[in-house]
């Protein structure tokens, strides 16, 4: 894994294996023990500014609001550009932000993504790429009881009515020269069923290639091809929204509904693009471990830092299970025949 032992992290309760380890405690201390240049990926959902607050403690990004927040969080994202190795790739799962009357004084947006990028950019990072991931609008009613996405208020005034706001993966480079190039074909499709790469399928497209003449591509390179035109494009609008890790138990009573892990076909894709097996993959942000869930699934090395005990204790549980009967699964549900819990399910 990394140079660092047990005993140079320092953390309230933590799980290290040959796999992955996991530590409970302030990520802005624990990465200090995590050596430069040696995180070969890393991905991470951050506290989005002034929109939840995931516990009560002084450490938590999500208590600071405007400066306090960029101050605090800048602090992380340049410890993420000393640890990781150069050349390599930070992922950035964010949104736009709903604007407010009684946070912001108005009804609008603000460009929480916009901010991060330049956050990033000062920090040194190179501004590597983003993609856009579509949501469901009705959902995202459900969870945000935005008045932009009520057809009532279409009726009224559409002046106030607007879209709903997307995800973003937002990734960033370390400058220098990678040593370790990720070279290889995509051999797996993550995403909902609307794409073929089956041998059936395959066996299809060359008939008609020879028949119109030419020389079809071998089976694995047809495939690669196929998914990577996917994974190329500016908008994944084959997500599946509620593959997601089990979240219900860790809530404490005082939450929030507001516990929203990640997709793990957005985690998935990032990291096979991204990285090899047998490399580290690092979270500061672990929540219920989704990322290092599907690090280790995917032959990598997870290390996730999580502050809130409740996240930390779903977190190990979730990953422990790996390759057990008990192995949880996704939140797979119907998310429009359940309107009462919406807030509570929706993936963002």
């Amino acid at each position: 894994m990394l140079t660092t032992t047990t005993a140079d992290i320092c953390a309230v309760n933590q799980v290290v294996t040959d796999k992955y380890a996991i530590y409970e405690g302030d990520s802005c201390e624990l990465i200090r023990a995590v050596p430069g240049d040696s995180v070969d990926f890393g991905i991470h959902s951050p506290p989005f500014e002034g929109l939840y607050k995931f516990s009560a403690s002084d450490r938590d990004i999500s208590n600071n609001e405007g400066g306090a927040f960029w101050e605090h969080y800048a602090f992380l994202i340049q410890e993420l550009l000393r640890v990781t190795k150069p050349g390599r790739i930070h992922s950035v799962h964010c949104m736009q932000l709903p604007a407010s009357k009684r946070r912001d004084g108005f009804i609008g947006m603000r460009d929480f993504r916009g901010e991060i990028i330049r956050a990033y950019q000062d920090a040194g990072w190179i501004f590597h790429s983003e993609v856009c991931i579509w949501k469901d609008p009705v959902v995202a009613q459900q969870r945000t009881k935005s008045i932009r996405l009520l057809h009532k208020q279409l009726t009224r005034d559409s002046c106030i009515s607007g879209q709903g706001l997307a995800d973003y993966i937002v990734s960033f480079r370390k400058p220098g020269d990678n040593d370790a190039p990720v070279a290889g074909m995509l051999e797996q499709w993550v995403g909902d069923g609307s794409l073929d790469i089956s041998r059936e399928a395959y066996d299809r497209h060359a008939a008609e290639t020879i028949a119109n003449g030419r020389k079809p591509w071998p089976f694995d390179m047809w495939k690669s091809v196929l998914v990577w035109q996917r994974y190329a494009s500016p908008v994944w609008s084959d997500i599946r929204q509620t593959r997601t890790l089990q979240y219900r138990s860790a809530r404490d009573e005082q939450d929030e509904q507001h516990i929203s892990p990640l997709q793990l076909d957005v985690i998935e894709r990032c990291i096979d693009l991204w990285s090899l097996p047998g490399e580290t993959v690092l979270t500061p942000f672990l929540g219920i471990g989704s990322e290092v869930y599907s690090a280790v699934e995917m032959g990598r090395r997870g290390v996730g830092f999580e502050l809130k005990p409740s996240y930390f204790r779903q977190a190990a549980k979730n990953i422990a299970a790996l390759g057990t009967p008990k192995q949880p699964a996704a939140d797979l549900f119907d998310h429009l025949a359940d309107n009462d819990n919406g807030a509570a399910r929706a993936a963002a």
